[in-house]
């Protein structure tokens, strides 16, 4: 599976992937131009290579680009409760993740199957993303979470791994962010993942068969690539797990 970390944190946020002639865009965060900059920069081109937008959750860092798919055609998908925060797609080009039994039903889309899942932040109904593929890869995508549950776990389960690590605990706590942002950026239920939780999960999901992990949505404020990737590498060590041995990992 080809994956392409387009854009990611707090000014936009765009991933591709693609697989067996297929491609799509979990979120269009960046606007219209600077994402056709982006993709052709990372040789994909708009007009054939993307066949539909899946959108996490309608804050803007995560759907400023959306006119994108009425200039490509592309159809956009969000829940019921994300199409509320969601305004100029035209409406042919609107699609609704649907539940039955309490549960998402999977789009099938050429060679690639979404799964959309429950996270929790401070949005209408957020999701993440599992993304099968004919040629066996499963990519899971988590942006914008506070913490990631039982059921999530069993939904990323994969063999790639696009997950946001927004901070850093201590460097939050003793930032000059308000107290009510540092709440609300802890919050559980509302929240971002910490370097922590993300490597906490991440422990429980890879078993060092060559997983591919890419680290996303990182604070500028609040984190830096070097205590995300020792976090998460010091979390896979304790298993016995050495990268570029038995995983590889990204930060963005």
């Amino acid at each position: 599976m080809i994956v392409r970390i387009i854009a990611t944190g707090s000014d936009g946020n765009c991933v591709y992937l693609g697989s067996g002639g297929t491609g799509i865009l979990i979120d269009a965060g960046k606007w219209k131009r600077d994402l056709e900059k982006r993709l052709l920069a990372a040789g994909i081109n708009p007009a054939t290579n993307i066949q539909a937008v899946f959108i996490s959750h309608a804050h803007g860092d995560h759907i400023r680009g959306l006119t994108l798919a009425n200039k490509y055609r592309y159809p956009v998908f969000a829940t019921e409760g994300e199409w509320k925060g969601i305004s100029g797609v035209d409406d042919e080009l609107r699609r609704t993740l649907v539940t039955l039994h309490g549960q998402y039903e999977h789009v099938e889309l050429g060679s690639l199957h979404v799964y959309p899942f429950r996270v929790h932040h401070d949005a209408y109904e957020p999701v993440g993303y599992a993304v099968e593929a004919d040629d066996g890869n499963r990519a899971c995508v988590v942006f914008d979470t506070g913490h990631i549950d039982r059921d999530m776990l069993e939904m990323m389960e994969g063999n790639i791994y696009i997950v946001e690590a927004n901070h850093d605990l201590q460097m939050l706590r003793n930032g000059s962010y308000s107290d009510h942002l540092k709440a609300r950026i802890e919050s559980r239920d509302v929240g971002h993942l910490s370097n922590d939780q993300t490597a906490a999960a991440l422990k429980r999901l890879v078993q060092g068969r060559g997983e591919r992990i890419y680290l996303t949505h990182l604070s500028s404020s609040n984190n830096t690539p070097a205590l995300a990737e020792q976090t998460v590498k010091l979390a896979l060590w304790e298993k016995g797990f050495v990268k570029g041995k038995h995983y590889q990992l990204e930060v963005y």
